[in-house]
């Protein structure tokens, strides 16, 4: 029994890791870089698009989806 708790506590944890990584990826991330441009901040927010750009070409090996 506590086996079988322990191993859905472990998939609970890594489908909450796997949602919170979307939703800060897909929600957080672009909010983010919008509010450093409205703030004023375009500075540090194209660098940090540009590398987050390189960074998805090289995850996704460079094909285009």
């Amino acid at each position: 029994m506590l086996c079988f708790v322990l191993k859905l506590i472990a998939i609970a944890v890594k489908a909450a890791w796997g949602l919170s990584k979307i939703v800060l990826f897909l929600i957080a991330g672009p909010i983010l870089l919008v509010a450093m441009a409205v703030c004023g901040l375009v500075s540090l927010a194209f660098p940090i698009l540009i590398i987050c750009g390189i960074l998805a070409l090289i995850c996704s090996g460079g094909r285009a989806r």
